[in-house]
């Protein structure tokens, strides 16, 4: 089994458009979080009337042919991937042994919903021919597959708010079993529309906090009422240490483990013990030959709901026993709002950059922690005290879905 270590990052979330900008004002606990002001949230009298929407405009990046022919998901992923490609250094490789694995949890949402209004509104003919490729979940992989000239294999996760991580730990393997030498990995969502927010309030899963927008995301505090959507994408450049090192590449940390369960408990509430999502963590330490004592940071999956909170917590606790109270967590949730099949891929950037810098972003809007979550969640930016130590990311997706990576310092 090969070493694989990441080499380049990119994103664009609702903080910045761009990786290194959005850790910056995560570390100065800025929210990304603000009112909507489309028409739209007055015509269809949308409950909930804020979400994470990203800081920089798609259409300000690409070119105007990128933007008219991409879906918003795949408009976002293209701009993170490149990044990650240029921070990279643009790797000279075989196409052949250049793969994709790109995610996302809900796909061509605003293609799809669009089409379908253009099609009842004025008729088939004014359905456009473009309308299948964007709207195709694997649209986002596909983008980045063509743009960056990739021939390894092009492949899409779609499993809920799980997708970002499971994309990153299938491209670990992939490079791991030799079946590639570099691939682009992540997640892209853009689904800030008014049919999923109907939907996630429907279900009363989203925060109804109108009036406070910015606070409105609060994991594992008391009054926490639900999460808060968000858009964008988030990319890294996985490869082989022996390939990184002989072509002089920086490596920002090596990815050591990569592991995805499921719960086979109910299709949108996570299980209350969390047998599943700890067996995600302790496989992703087993394929990282660590121990629980090994690991000093944790990026919670922390959406800020009442249940998915407390069961995470469960999770983690079952995992870590008594080394639980020397974890530093960090649930970036509160910032970001939560990006679905991105989340993982940015929250992966942003555990990344905890280890590059040994320092933890803190968490905002936590106030009154939850007596029932006993964590040690950070208010401030906070130093890291183990250069060798392991940080894990959790991503955990309706349907039971578990997925965690483990990254260490190299």
């Amino acid at each position: 089994m090969r070493r694989v270590v990441v080499t380049g990052i990119g994103a664009t979330t609702p903080l910045a458009g761009d990786a290194h900008g959005s850790w910056d004002s995560l570390l100065r606990g800025e929210s990304g979080i603000s009112t909507l002001e489309q028409d739209w949230v007055a015509k269809y009298e949308i409950p909930v009337t804020f979400a994470g929407q990203a800081k920089v405009l798609a259409s300000s990046v690409l070119t105007p042919q990128e933007a008219k022919r991409l879906d918003p998901s795949s408009q976002f992923a293209l701009i993170a991937a490149r990044e990650a490609w240029a921070d990279a250094g643009e790797p000279e490789l075989e196409p052949d042994r250049l793969a994709v694995d790109f995610a996302t949890g809900i796909g061509g949402v605003w293609t799809l919903l669009d089409a379908f209004d253009a099609l009842k509104e004025r008729g088939p003919r004014r359905v456009l021919p473009m309308t299948v490729p964007m709207l195709m979940p694997n649209g986002p992989a596909a983008a980045i597959g063509m743009a960056l000239g990739a021939r390894g294999g092009v492949r899409t996760a779609v499993s809920a708010c799980a997708s970002g991580n499971e994309a990153i730990a299938n491209a670990f393997h992939r490079i791991q079993r030799g079946e590639a030498d570099v691939v682009v990995a992540g997640g892209a969502e853009a689904a800030i529309h008014p049919l999923p927010i109907s939907a996630f309030a429907a279900m009363h899963a989203l925060s109804k906090r109108n009036d406070s927008p910015e606070q409105a995301s609060r994991p594992y505090d008391s009054g926490r009422d639900g999460f808060v959507m968000g858009e964008g994408a988030g990319a890294l450049v996985l490869e082989s240490l022996d390939g990184a090192k002989a072509r002089g590449a920086k490596i920002y940390c090596e990815i050591v483990g990569g592991s995805v369960t499921s719960d086979s408990y109910h299709i949108t509430a996570p299980d209350p013990e969390g047998a599943g999502a700890a067996r995600a963590m302790l496989d992703a330490l087993a394929q990282a030959g660590a121990g629980i004592e090994d690991v000093e940071h944790v990026n919670a999956h922390a959406t800020s709901t009442p249940v998915g909170d407390i069961a995470e917590y469960t999770a983690i606790k079952r995992v870590f026993g008594k080394h639980t109270d020397n974890l530093v967590i960090a649930a970036t949730k509160a910032s970001t709002g939560h990006l679905l099949g991105g989340a993982g891929a940015i929250e992966a950037v942003f555990t990344i950059l905890a280890l590059k810098n040994q320092t933890v972003a803190p968490t905002i809007n936590l106030d009154d922690q939850d007596p029932d979550i006993p964590l040690n969640v950070p208010r401030v930016k906070t130093q890291l005290v183990r250069p060798d130590a392991i940080a894990i990311s959790n991503s955990f997706g309706f349907g039971g879905h578990n997925a965690v990576l483990a990254f260490r310092s190299v």
